[in-house]
């Protein structure tokens, strides 16, 4: 069967890597021509993602270019500890979660595609698609028309296909936070540790990775959204040290070697529809769940919606069952993620009412949020074996 999957991001690449397996024709369109090495900053992966890849064969290559994190410490602005727990995974699982730059990951996943005979085409922009019973057409801004009989909107959080699939569906919005991710070389910070400090402007997040090197992001409350363009790394450092007066925020970047990515964090409203009858949305098109868990979920999107398709006769019949099994998780997730961003906005009355509930909440953190590293990723028939959807 012929795919047209948009958007070549964590997404993109994952879904062309799990339909392959089950022998579909696999073209992905991404609208930038950015070497992805140079795109987004550090990001972390929850271990019910690396079990995903390790499904796709990657889990080996992504350790390699990462970093294990063990514990995660939220911390006050005066530095007192709120908590210590297992990082992204429950206490008993020996896998440990991993920290690396987004790029690495977007690159790692393309060129698995690539020898599992995917295409990538970059500079093409969807601006159109045409549904029949049997196909999807899909138009860019080129002029270029492709016919697949599905198409997979892994185009993000500003996703066109899905407003192709609903025109009243919901837009990304500002949410009243932006980032500031930098590099920092310091000794005397614990390598493998991931540590929040909620601050008045915000939170700031460090890990350090080595004995000493440390990967930073500044989340800025402010309810006015920001020009970011042409800030340069020195503009940004005065900005964030000013920002940051507490004392942990205020060491680590002065300290800082560069500055490696900015922008927005934006949000959108829950999407009822995910799928039409031959065009279905994957990852941050459908669910921007952010919180740490949105390229855990990518990889997890791509292996049951692959499983759907293998294991059902029609491909309107798959995206339904795909719809089925993904929305109940994904929903809980995407409430825990709203609570997670208010946490973070300022307030000198709001700063002590969530330290007051950290204390109280976090000894049962795990029982809380065990659901996430539960998760078991679906195996996938060989190709030769699949019987995938094919009208």
């Amino acid at each position: 069967m012929r795919t047209i999957v948009i958007g070549g991001g964590v997404a993109g690449p994952a879904i062309a890597l799990a339909l392959r397996q089950i022998g579909h024709e696999v073209t992905v369109y991404e609208a930038y021509e950015v070497p992805v090495e140079e795109v987004g900053a550090h990001f972390s992966l929850a271990v019910n993602g690396l079990r995903a890849l390790e499904k796709l064969g990657c889990l080996d290559d992504v350790r390699a270019a990462g970093f294990p994190i063990d514990r995660m410490r939220f911390h006050t602005g005066g530095g007192r500890l709120l908590g210590d727990v297992p990082r992204l995974r429950r206490g008993a699982d020996p896998m440990r979660s991993v920290a690396l730059q987004r790029g690495r990951l977007v690159a790692l996943l393309r060129r698995a595609a690539l020898d599992a005979g995917a295409l990538i085409v970059t500079g093409e922009r969807l601006v159109g698609a045409t549904e029949s019973a049997d196909s999807v057409v899909a138009e860019f801004a080129s002029g270029r028309r492709e016919t697949a009989e599905l198409l997979v909107g892994a185009d993000g959080i500003w996703s066109t296909v899905r407003g192709l699939i609903d025109p009243s569906a919901p837009r990304a919005e500002y949410a009243g936070l932006y980032g500031v991710a930098g590099i920092s070389t310091m000794t005397g910070v614990e390598p493998g540790v991931w540590d929040l400090t909620y601050t008045r402007n915000g939170a700031f997040v460090y890990t350090s990775i080595d004995e000493r090197t440390q990967w930073w992001t500044a989340q800025i409350a402010d309810p006015v959204k920001p020009d970011l363009r042409g800030v340069d790394d020195a503009r940004w450092l005065r900005r964030v040290t000013e920002l940051f007066p507490e004392a942990m925020p205020r060491a680590m970047v002065g300290a800082a070697t560069s500055i490696v990515a900015s922008g927005c964090l934006n949000v959108c409203d829950p999407v009822a529809k995910w799928h039409s009858g031959r065009m279905i949305l994957v990852g941050d098109a459908a669910h921007p769940v952010g919180v740490g868990h949105g390229a855990s979920m990518c990889v997890e999107d791509a292996l049951e919606l692959a499983a759907a398709l293998s294991g059902t006769p029609t491909v309107p019949a798959a995206l339904e069952a795909y719809d089925a099994t993904r929305r109940p998780r994904i929903d809980k997730l995407l409430k825990h993620g709203h609570n997670a961003r208010e946490s973070k906005r300022p307030g000198a009355v709001k700063r002590q009412v969530n330290a007051a509930k950290m204390r109280v909440l976090l000894p049962f953190f795990e029982r809380a949020q065990g659901y996430l590293y539960d998760y078991e990723p679906p195996s996938l028939p060989a190709e030769d074996g699949a019987r995938s959807a094919t009208r």
